[in-house]
């Protein structure tokens, strides 16, 4: 039968959780249009990767035209 080993405090038990924090995430800025995005996706304004298009995007002023 498994048994406790002992009490522990609670100073011990939330010093366990005091490490638990968000960060924020590593944004880098897009070489093409200098947007910052996060590395190693496509960026979604122009739609380039690794200096080459992936995605054709739409751009507002196209759109408004």
């Amino acid at each position: 039968m498994a048994v406790p080993k002992g009490k522990v405090s609670k100073a011990r038990r939330d010093s366990r959780k005091a490490n638990w924090k968000a960060s924020a995430p590593t944004l880098v800025e897009c070489p093409h249009c200098k947007n910052m995005i996060r590395p190693h996706t496509v960026c979604s304004e122009c739609g380039y990767y690794d200096n080459k298009e992936v995605i054709a995007v739409k751009s507002k002023d196209k759109e408004s035209k």
